[in-house]
């Protein structure tokens, strides 16, 4: 039967009270004096009542001697310890709650383990090297295959990252201490091989540490470019051929014409033989200019005038305004970027009209986009559009986007594309921005001091 601990303790003083009284009324039959009669009895009821009260207190102090060894046990990660329940009362209901607390935190312990034997694992056999380093560049954690590429197969926990480095392939310390993401080549056991190093920082308990992951690209690389050889080659050999044919069967009826002494005819052999010839040029020109593209040398340019002069050029609309402060960036190139893009923008089936160009500044980064209201790219497409020579246009090449995204990566950025709501294509050329504002603003005899001119 339940018994509230509340009940118990009014049961217990209702019966000091009752006894205190049936005391005091037997008491008074024997003295004249009530008061002494009750002096006793009230004596002798203080003492029964810090009786009962120490009674009644008992399984307090039991269960919160419990409950403070319990807390103690759970501090150092114990577990384990349950009560025994004794009382059907809210002191049993606590200690029934602190029990299944202990549950669910050992079934909780128990599911982590597992969870992190599983994770161990998995990093443990993962192709990818992964070293975590702490705030004192110790090695806090690192997989087999690191252990193998750094220290010869011995474990690195503990050890200092930077001698390590200090012991390893000059490209690989200098591309770790970039502290960006990074591909280099270095010679492992006598054979070089390419790797793309990743650096990420992040906090853990509450101290900064490091991951670096490194990846060995060799084979994947060289699928990857067999694959784009054989592309290449493919569509060079189809252009070729659908240039080299028309000319060869037009030289042919040129030399009949000219026999015949058909001036006109032999005028007009020649001027397609020339047009052909053009094509097959400009196209040959188009893969060269990819191929030869220079590293950028950024300048400053006002976004202002940029905008005012390749709207005029190229008859499209700049969304204004543009941003008050200076860019960074390689002209030349930008302009043969957008030049790619607005092609594309007016190959897309919408109206001309609608195609704008719009420059940003987003914290340190500036953004020039061009957008369009053409019919926009499916999913499998976006996934591919910028692979060099991949193309979904029956004549095109296929370079567009990716001279695009070469001159953006060069500048140390990245392109996006994305299908607009509404209908359409957004191409985001996403480039850092390397220069303060206060730089910028600095006038020209300052910037000759610091050059030294």
């Amino acid at each position: 039967m339940r018994t509230s601990f509340e009940g118990k303790l009014a049961a217990l003083l209702a019966a000091v009270v009752l006894l205190s009284a049936l005391a005091a009324a037997w008491l008074t039959r024997f003295f004249e004096q009530p008061w002494l009669a009750f002096a006793i009895v009230a004596a002798a009821g203080l003492v029964l009542a810090l009786w009962a009260a120490r009674h009644a207190a008992r399984p307090v102090h039991r269960m919160l001697r419990a409950m403070t060894g319990a807390v103690a046990s759970y501090r150092d990660g114990d577990f384990n310890l349950s009560l025994a329940v004794s009382t059907r009362d809210e002191l049993g209901d606590l200690m029934v709650a602190h029990n299944e607390l202990g549950h669910a935190l050992r079934a909780q312990r128990s599911n982590l383990a597992q969870r992190e034997l599983l994770l161990d694992t998995v990093m443990q056999q993962s192709p990818v090297a992964l070293v975590l380093v702490d705030s004192h560049q110790r090695v806090a954690y690192a997989n087999l295959i690191a252990r193998h590429l750094l220290n010869e197969g011995r474990s690195l926990t503990g050890l200092d990252f930077a001698a390590l480095l200090a012991r390893s392939p000059e490209p690989l310390r200098l591309a770790a201490e970039s502290g960006t993401d990074s591909l280099f080549t270095a010679e492992i056991a006598g054979v070089e091989e390419i790797f793309s190093l990743s650096q990420r920082v992040f906090q853990l308990q509450g101290r900064p540490h490091r991951l670096y992951l490194l990846k060995r690209m060799t084979r994947e690389l060289s699928r990857q470019e067999v694959a784009i050889w054989k592309k290449l080659i493919r569509v060079l050999s189809h252009e070729l051929n659908n240039s080299l044919g028309p000319i060869a069967s037009l030289a042919q009826s040129g030399g009949e014409l000219m026999r015949r002494d058909d001036a006109v005819g032999v005028e007009a052999a020649f001027a397609a033989i020339g047009e052909r010839a053009q094509h097959l040029h400009q196209f040959i020109g188009s893969y060269a200019a990819f191929a030869k593209l220079p590293a950028p040398q950024p300048a400053l340019i006002e976004w202002r005038d940029f905008a005012t002069e390749f709207a005029a050029a190229h008859n499209c609309r700049v969304v204004t305004p543009v941003p008050a402060d200076p860019g960074w960036v390689d002209r030349a190139q930008l302009e043969q970027a957008l030049i790619n893009l607005l092609k594309n923008s007016q190959e897309a089936g919408g109206p001309e009209e609608a195609i704008e160009v719009a420059v940003t500044h987003v914290g340190a980064e500036q953004r020039i986009e061009v957008r369009d209201r053409g019919v926009g790219m499916s999913e499998a497409v976006l996934s591919q559009a910028l692979l060099p020579f991949y193309s979904t246009k029956r004549s095109g090449t296929g370079l567009g986007l990716a001279l695009a995204r070469e001159i953006a990566e060069a500048h140390g950025g990245r392109i996006r594309l994305a299908n607009r709501e509404g209908g359409g294509l957004c191409v985001t050329l996403v480039l850092p921005l390397q220069i303060s504002i206060a730089a910028a603003a600095q006038p020209a005899s300052a910037k000759l001091i610091e050059t030294g001119l």
